[in-house]
């Protein structure tokens, strides 16, 4: 079953890929942190300052891939009240200010607990353009969920780890249509991209399999040394827990700027 999208078809990610082919940079963070409202002027400050798309994570309760950072953010945003129905209101008016590809990033059972398709329908009609749920195993996607998805011209993003089989690549590389998330280990998320030699001959190993799909790594991207290595080997990378450290600051919103000039001057 091929999911690539039709020409005419094609959400702003599908775009981008098309148009840009290397050095994207990513900049995931947690709606609701570091206070409630903030998800959407963070969103326009990172677009302003370069980022090429965004990955807002909704929060649970029990975040078994987070590393402390972003497990710290998810719990806050929970205390402050965030919730699915909460951020769908919120990404509302995103589209007034907001014009590079979103995607939500998130665990499977509050999105089960939604309801499948009507969050697929909710989130496209905000104007979210792809979805990344970890913990959803592939033949539940491919089974249950994926007309969902198609229906409503979202891109699912699957997750390959330096322990994946060939096997499943090639088939994770059919069932997408914009690109793959590439994990720089297999450990939680916010540690350092230390490319060590096995980790060199896994990107190796991806970048010889020719997919269809880019690839962009994630997990351990915090500064511009580790993102142009991650470059070397795929389109471009994700920054995560280093940038929701940032949040932290009281005047983290004048700062964007400069972390983003710091990852890809």
């Amino acid at each position: 079953m091929n999911h690539k999208l039709s020409t005419n078809n094609m959400n702003r990610l599908n775009k981008l890929f098309s148009t840009k082919k290397d050095n994207l940079l990513s900049i995931y963070y947690t709606a609701g942190y570091p206070q409630l409202n903030t998800t959407v002027a963070i969103a326009e400050a990172l677009e302003k300052a370069g980022a090429d798309f965004l990955e807002i994570g909704f929060p649970y309760s029990d975040p078994v891939a987070d590393g402390p950072t972003i497990q710290y953010s998810s719990q806050t945003a929970l205390e402050n009240g965030m919730t699915l129905h909460f951020l769908f209101e919120q990404l509302r008016d995103l589209r007034k200010h907001v014009t590079i590809p979103i995607l939500l990033m998130g665990y499977i059972n509050p999105i089960v607990q939604f309801g499948v398709e009507q969050f697929c329908k909710t989130a496209a009609e905000v104007g979210v353009d792809g979805i990344i749920v970890p913990d959803l195993p592939m033949y539940e996607y491919e089974k249950m969920y994926s007309r969902y998805f198609t229906d409503n011209n979202l891109s699912n993003i699957f997750l390959v780890t330096p322990q994946t089989s060939e096997e499943r690549i090639r088939k994770i590389d059919a069932l997408s249509n914009s690109f793959i998330y590439l994990l720089s280990s297999s450990a939680i998320t916010g540690g350092s991209l230390n490319v060590s030699a096995n980790i060199e001959d896994y990107y190796k190993r991806i970048k010889a399999m020719q997919l269809n799909n880019p690839a962009i790594i994630g997990f351990g991207i915090s500064n511009n040394s580790s993102f142009k290595k991650a470059c070397e080997y795929a389109s471009g990378a994700i920054v995560g827990s280093a940038f929701v450290k940032l949040l932290a600051d009281e005047d983290y919103l004048d700062k964007i700027p400069g972390f983003v000039r710091s990852i890809r001057p």
